[in-house]
């Protein structure tokens, strides 16, 4: 990349968000522009810095998501990314719901956080293979709008269908691309077309559509 993705860290322990800083200033591409404990922080540094990313710790949320909704709507193009300290269905959903763009545990290691925060600057949705693959074994609960199961799935080619099954294990372009021997710029072409033709906002919808409608044996291939 020319130039930097440029960041905003938020998280209550001073500690913990300096390590999240260091570990995205250790790369050459990513810049942390500013810092703070708040949602009034992370409101005060969408409008300010204009990041292209916001890291924000899910612990400062205890009243909601109306900051989340703020910033998304004054500031559509931040990519938002929640670290959680647990993996609650309820809150990944209605975070996703309501335009975040991805959603990490707190015990991620740097190399994940640093492929998140790209991966939402080049405009795409991340959440950690382990934690999407948990999901999908799970209902969503009633406030979530999942996709629909009524209907066969729009036509799909060979290589989309056989993404769109290892999508479901809860695997990261990388992983998709070294299964099939295909770049990951490949991959997200392809999953790019996938979303379009499925008609839904994010890989985890996606790979709830998949679950109910592909066969058992492609899923599990």
């Amino acid at each position: 990349m020319t130039e930097s993705v440029r960041v905003g860290v938020i998280d209550r322990h001073p500690l913990f968000r300096d390590g999240v800083t260091l570990a995205l200033n250790s790369q050459p591409d990513i810049k942390v522009v500013a810092q703070g404990d708040s949602v009034w922080d992370a409101i005060d540094i969408a409008q300010v810095n204009a990041p292209d990313v916001i890291v924000l710790d899910a612990g400062v949320l205890d009243c909601g998501m109306g900051a989340v909704e703020s910033i998304l709507q004054h500031h559509p193009a931040i990519g938002i990314v929640i670290l959680a300290d647990t993996a609650d269905e309820e809150h990944v959903y209605g975070a996703l719901k309501r335009g975040v763009r991805g959603y990490l545990l707190k015990g991620a290691c740097g190399t994940e956080l640093v492929q998140t925060v790209r991966a939402l600057y080049q405009g795409q949705n991340f959440i950690s293979p382990g934690l999407a693959a948990k999901l999908l074994m799970r209902s969503g609960p009633s406030g979530f709008s999942e996709p629909k199961e009524s209907g066969p799935l729009p036509p799909l080619t060979p290589r989309e269908q056989q993404i769109l099954s290892i999508l479901v294990q809860g695997r990261s372009n990388k992983e998709i691309g070294n299964k099939l021997e295909l770049s990951e710029k490949t991959i997200k072409h392809h999953l790019t077309n996938i979303l379009q033709k499925l008609r839904v906002r994010n890989r985890v919808e996606a790979a709830l559509l998949a679950s109910n409608h592909l066969p058992q044996s492609m899923l599990a291939s």
